[in-house]
Parts: C-alpha cells; structure tokens; sequence
C-alpha cells in the first residue's frame, strides 16, 4: 500500500525519504500531512525549542535536591529531580 517517497526539506532543500515504516506510523498516530523537514532539520529544530523552554527552581520531592523544571511547580504537588523521577517511573512500570 505504501511506498517510499522523496520530500524536499523545506529548511534546507535536502532531498530525503519518508520511508514505508515512517508512513505507517504516521497513519497508525493519526498525522494526515507529510513531513516538510528533513530527519536533520527536525532534529535541530526539537533541539532550538528545548533550548527556548522556561525552566523553573524546585527542590526534589523525594531526594530533596535542587532541580530544574520545564512546567512552574504548583505548592502541594510533588516535583523530582531527573533521577528521582526515571526511578519512580521505572518503579511504577514493574
């Protein structure tokens, strides 16, 4: 049903292919357009929006360490610091 296809990158003119695999995905997330940039360009252009995020002081619910946070900590809710987080997250998962 689906083949490989050639998209011009709208960032930098570089030909690439939206693959077969890459096409099902889309299809199965429910993404009806094709992507306008190149796997590159897309993946400078995550890298410039993290760099753009507002992060904000908190001290780590679990650990107690200072961290950072992409998202203003409400009073009452805990917040963890990378470690604890992936921790309580690897916990929750078994």
């Amino acid at each position: 049903m689906y083949q490989d296809e050639k998209l011009i990158c709208e960032d930098c003119g570089a030909e690439f292919i939206f693959t077969v695999g890459e096409q099902e995905f889309y299809a199965e997330k429910g993404l009806v357009n094709k992507p306008k940039r190149c796997p590159e360009c897309r993946k400078q252009r995550r890298q410039r929006n993290r760099k753009q995020r507002k992060m904000y002081d908190a001290v780590c619910s679990k650990c107690g360490a200072q961290t950072q946070v992409p998202f203003k900590p409400i009073p009452g809710k805990e917040v963890y610091c990378k470690e604890c987080f992936v921790k309580t997250a690897e916990t929750a998962a078994e």
